[in-house]
C-alpha cells in the first residue's frame, strides 16, 4: 500500500483549501492523488514514501483510473409489449489517471445500449452518460446486463439490468353477449355485465352506447380507468314496450383505441298470458243412459307470459273433467288436453259449464257444456265378422256390413272406426239414428299393400248397451309382381261443342298392384288434345292422376278416337276413346222494325248502326227502306250494336234520329 504525507504548514493560507479538498475526495487515495497534485503545484519539497512522519525526498505514483456507474443496476418495471421505456445512465472515472471504454455489450432479451461512441477516453474525474433501452416483444420478467469492456483494473463494469413485459391493456366482456327471452310488456329485466382488463397495462373506458328499443344500461360511470386485471360489474336492462323480437348492441369504446367491444343484445317483449279452449265449446250427442261419453278439450296459452290455471270448475248434472290437475302453468304457445265426461243418470237434454279460473287475461275462461242421453238400445252386425280371404296387393275387394237395432229404443250411432292394415269402411255417415227394428248397410273394404296376413276390426259406437259393437275383420294380401293402369272412364265424352271453339273433360290414370310409370301418350286427332301430366310420370299403388282432354272440332259432325298411355304397367299400353261432336256456330242477324212517321210525305226510311257504346253511326241501308222494318245480317258474334232510324220525305229531308236501341249478340 502506498502511504504519504506533505506537510501542510508550508501552504501557509491554502490550509483551507487542502481541507476543502479532502472532504470533496472521501476516498483516500483519490484524496492523496489530489494532494500529490496540489503538493507539485505549490513546490512542496517533504513528500516521502515509507512510513508516516519520515522525511525525505520520493517519486509520485498515480492513482489507476477506476470506471464507475450510477445507477449501478437498472430495473425498467413493467413494460408494455411492442413499446420501449429508457433509463439514463452515468460513468464516472474515479481514479486518477485516464481510461478508456473500448467495448459495451449488452445481453438479456429486449435490451439496448445508445449514447456511447467507443471507443471513450475519459479523463480523471470526467463522466459520461448513456442511455438504456428496454424493448420486450413477449410477455414475462426479463434480465440482462451491460458490460462495460475498458483498459482499468474494474474490467469489465456490469450493469445488471431487469424489466418485466406485460400485454397492453385489453377489455373483455362476460357474458359476450345477452339474451334476454321473454320479458312482459312494461315490465323489465337486468342482466350482469362484467367487463375486466385482462392485459398488462391500465386502459379507460370513454363511452357506452346503446343500440335497440327498449335496450338501456345502468351502473356504469364513465370515464373509467380499469388496471391490470381489474374488473368491474354494471346491469344492462331490457325493458320492452311493444310485442315482438328485439335486438341491439352494447359498444364500449376505449380511450385511444379505434376498436370497440360490442356485446350483441336479444329480446323478446311479450303480452299478458291470454288461455283460449279448443273447442270452444263442447257437445254430448246421444249419450246413453248409465254410459258415459268424453271428449278431449285442449287450452292452450296464446299470451306472451305463463299463466297459471288456479281452479277448475263444472256445473251441470252428469258433466265432469278428469287428467286436469291444478295448478297447472302454462308457458306462452303451451297448451293442455285433458278429457271432459258426460255421464247421464236420465234421459233427456243437459247444459252446463266448465269454468277455468287463471291469472291471465281472460279469467274465467268459460266452456260450455251440452248433451243429450237416451236410453238403451241394442245394436247387433250381419255378418258378425267379414273374411276376405285372399285379394292380390294393390286390389280392393269390399263387402257388405249390415247394422240393426235390435233392441226397443232408438240407437244413435255415433262412431265407426275401421284398424288394421288394409281395412277401411265406406257407406256410413255418422251420427246414424236407427229406430227399434231399423237397419243400416255400409261396405267394408279391404286393400293390402303387401303379401301377408292381416287382421282387424269394425267398432261401432253408439249409445246402445252394447256401446262398442265390434266386427273382426281378416283377410290375405297375395303378391303382385307388376301394376296395372287404368283409365276411368273408358269413354271420355267432351260432348258438343261449336266449330272454332274448345271444350273440356276429365279423365284419370289409377295404378293397382304395384306403382306404373306413364312415360307417353298417343292422341290419334289433332282435334283432341290432352293436358295434365308431365311424361315421365310414376303413379304409386292405390293412387290416381287426373289429365284433361280438350276438344276443338273444326268441322260439324262426330268425332271420335283412340288414346293411347305407354308404360310399364303389364297391360301396357292402355286405352281409352275420346269422344266429342262439333256443332256449327249460329249465324246472328238482327231484326229492326219500327212505327211509321206521322209526318206528311215521308217516303222512306234510313237504318244507322253503331258498334260499342262510343263513336259515330253509319247508314247500313244502300237504298232508302220504303218499310218500317229492316234486318241487320252483317253482325259479329260477341258484339254490342246501337241502331238509329230517321224518316226522309219527298224533297228528300231527312229527320232528327229516333231513340237508339242496343242489341248484344252472343259470343260464339
Amino acid at each position: 500500500m502506498y502511504r504519504g504525507h506533505t506537510n501542510l504548514s508550508s501552504l501557509g493560507a491554502d490550509k483551507a483549501q487542502l481541507k476543502l479538498y479532502m472532504r470533496h475526495f472521501p476516498n483516500r487515495w483519490n484524496a492523496l492523488a489530489v494532494l500529490l497534485a496540489l503538493a507539485t503545484m505549490l513546490g512542496c519539497q517533504g513528500l516521502s514514501t515509507g512510513k508516516p512522519g519520515s522525511q525525505g525526498q520520493g517519486t509520485q505514483n498515480p492513482v489507476p483510473g477506476a470506471l464507475s456507474a450510477a445507477p449501478p443496476s437498472v430495473n425498467f418495471g413493467n413494460v408494455q409489449i411492442g413499446t420501449s421505456q429508457t433509463q439514463s445512465g452515468t460513468l464516472s472515472n474515479t481514479g486518477g489517471t485516464s481510461l478508456t471504454i473500448t467495448q459495451a455489450a449488452v445481453t438479456g432479451p429486449g435490451f439496448s445500449a445508445t449514447g456511447l461512441n467507443l471507443p471513450l477516453t475519459l479523463a480523471p474525474g470526467q463522466g459520461a452518460t448513456f442511455s438504456v433501452v428496454f424493448s420486450p416483444q413477449s410477455a414475462g420478467s426479463a434480465s440482462g446486463n451491460l458490460a462495460l469492456t475498458n483498459d482499468a483494473s474494474s474490467s469489465p463494469l456490469n450493469i445488471a439490468l431487469s424489466g418485466t413485459a406485460v400485454m397492453a391493456g385489453s377489455l373483455t366482456g362476460n357474458p359476450t353477449s345477452f339474451s334476454f327471452g321473454n320479458v312482459q310488456v312494461g315490465a323489465s329485466q337486468t342482466q350482469t355485465e362484467t367487463l375486466k382488463n385482462s392485459g398488462g397495462g391500465n386502459l379507460t373506458i370513454s363511452q357506452a352506447a346503446v343500440t335497440g328499443a327498449g335496450f338501456s344500461y345502468t351502473g356504469l360511470s364513465l370515464p373509467l380507468t380499469l388496471a391490470p386485471n381489474q374488473s368491474m360489474t354494471f346491469g344492462v336492462v331490457f325493458a320492452p314496450t311493444t310485442a315482438g323480437p328485439g335486438n341491439g348492441s352494447l359498444s364500449i369504446t376505449i380511450s385511444g383505441s379505434s376498436t370497440s367491444l360490442d356485446i350483441a343484445l336479444s329480446g323478446t317483449g311479450v303480452t299478458p298470458a291470454t288461455l283460449t279452449a279448443n273447442p270452444a265449446s263442447l257437445t254430448f250427442a246421444n249419450v246413453q243412459v248409465g254410459q258415459n261419453q268424453a271428449q278431449t278439450e285442449t287450452v292452450r296459452n296464446t299470451g306472451g307470459t305463463n299463466g297459471t290455471i288456479s281452479l277448475a270448475t263444472v256445473t251441470g248434472a252428469g258433466f265432469s273433467v278428469s287428467g286436469l290437475s291444478t295448478p297447472l302453468t302454462l308457458t306462452p304457445g303451451q297448451s293442455a288436453t285433458f278429457s271432459v265426461v258426460f255421464t247421464p243418470q236420465s234421459a233427456g237434454s243437459a247444459s252446463g259449464n266448465l269454468a277455468l279460473i287463471n291469472d291471465g287475461s281472460t279469467s274465467p275462461l268459460n266452456i260450455p257444456l251440452s248433451g243429450s242421453a237416451v236410453t238403451a238400445g241394442g245394436v247387433t252386425a250381419s255378418p258378425s265378422s267379414v273374411s276376405f280371404g285372399s285379394v292380390q296387393v294393390g286390389s280392393n275387394e269390399s263387402q257388405t256390413e249390415t247394422l240393426k237395432n235390435s233392441g226397443g229404443e232408438n240407437v244413435t250411432i255415433s262412431q265407426a272406426t275401421a284398424t288394421g292394415t288394409g281395412f277401411s269402411i265406406s257407406g256410413l255417415t255418422t251420427p246414424v239414428t236407427l229406430t227399434p227394428g231399423q237397419s243400416a248397410s255400409f261396405n267394408v273394404a279391404f286393400a293390402p299393400q303387401s303379401s301377408g296376413n292381416f287382421s282387424g276390426s269394425v267398432t261401432i259406437t253408439s249409445n246402445a248397451s252394447n256401446s262398442n259393437l265390434i266386427i273382426p275383420l281378416s283377410g290375405s294380401g297375395t303378391a303382385q309382381t307388376q301394376g296395372q293402369l287404368s283409365v276411368s272412364p273408358t269413354t271420355i265424352s267432351v260432348g258438343s261443342v261449336t266449330v272454332g271453339t274448345s271444350g273440356t273433360q276429365t279423365g284419370r290414370l289409377s295404378a293397382t298392384g304395384a306403382s306404373v310409370t306413364v312415360s307417353s301418350v298417343n292422341v290419334g286427332s289433332s282435334e283432341f288434345v290432352l293436358s295434365g301430366l308431365s311424361f315421365p310420370v310414376t303413379i304409386a299403388a292405390g293412387q290416381s292422376l287426373n289429365f284433361t282432354v280438350t276438344f276443338t272440332p273444326q268441322t260439324s259432325g262426330f268425332a271420335s278416337v283412340n288414346v293411347s298411355f305407354t308404360s310399364d304397367a303389364s297391360n301396357s299400353p292402355t286405352s281409352a276413346t275420346v269422344t266429342g261432336t262439333g256443332v256449327a256456330a249460329p249465324i246472328h242477324a238482327v231484326n229492326l222494325s219500327w212505327t211509321a212517321s206521322s209526318s206528311p210525305n215521308v217516303t222512306g226510311y234510313n237504318v244507322y248502326r253503331r258498334t260499342g257504346t262510343s263513336g259515330g253511326y253509319q247508314q247500313i241501308n244502300t237504298v232508302l227502306d220504303a218499310t218500317t222494318a229492316y234486318t241487320d245480317a252483317s253482325v259479329a258474334d260477341g258484339q254490342t250494336y246501337y241502331y238509329e232510324t230517321t224518316a226522309v220525305n219527298s224533297s228528300n229531308e231527312e229527320s232528327a234520329p229516333s231513340t237508339p236501341v242496343q242489341a248484344v249478340i252472343p259470343p260464339p
